[in-house]
């Protein structure tokens, strides 16, 4: 009975992080504003790209791993009966949880750090152009630029908080794989 609640939430978990990863990968994807005919897309930002292809490769792992897990849900043996296909799996989804934590941390920390920046390089050149009296045209509405620029990054924001629930699901995911390993191991017998 125990081994049926493990296969059945694995299978659902994976489900769900499939779904999720896929959603971040497909929202960071759209990611894109334009001003005066200048587009700007996640693909200028390498820690979006890391994101995106993170989001990529989880969606590959768990499209292979699925059909596996669905075999194990409904018969409650494996596809491939060897031990090594529970070892792969734990040390897969190991690598795959922490492939994604490093990608929910880029992506978070450069989001921030961004925002942080061009508001202080918009505020700065703001009080520079008020302080001389200028009435230079940049070719850009400074103000515009930042609304479009935050936008831009809190989708990145968004995208990279859909890639962090699909990691905790992940690690969950992990933990539940560690209880399909094998008990025995005879290592020094």
């Amino acid at each position: 009975m125990a081994v049926k609640v493990v296969a059945y939430s694995t299978l659902v978990l994976r489900i769900l992080t499939l779904l999720l990863l896929a959603a971040s990968a497909v929202y960071m994807f759209l990611n894109t504003y334009k001003i005066d005919g200048s587009k700007t897309s996640w693909k200028d930002l390498k820690t979006y790209r890391f994101v995106f292809a993170t989001a990529v490769i989880g969606v590959f792992y768990l499209l292979i791993q699925i059909p596996f897990a669905v075999y194990y849900a409904c018969t409650g043996k494996r596809l491939i009966r060897h031990s090594c296909l529970p070892e792969f799996d734990f040390y897969a989804d190991k690598l795959v949880s922490y492939l994604l934590a490093s990608a929910v941390g880029a992506g978070i920390a450069a989001s921030m750090e961004l925002k942080i920046i061009i508001d202080d390089v918009v505020a700065l050149i703001a009080f520079i152009f008020e302080a001389l009296n200028s009435n230079v045209d940049l070719g850009i509405n400074l103000y515009e630029f930042k609304s479009k620029t935050d936008k831009f990054l809190d989708r990145g924001i968004i995208a990279t908080i859909l890639l962090a629930v699909g990691f905790g699901f992940m690690v969950v995911i992990s933990i539940l794989s560690s209880l399909n390993r094998p008990r025995s191991r005879n290592f020094f017998r």
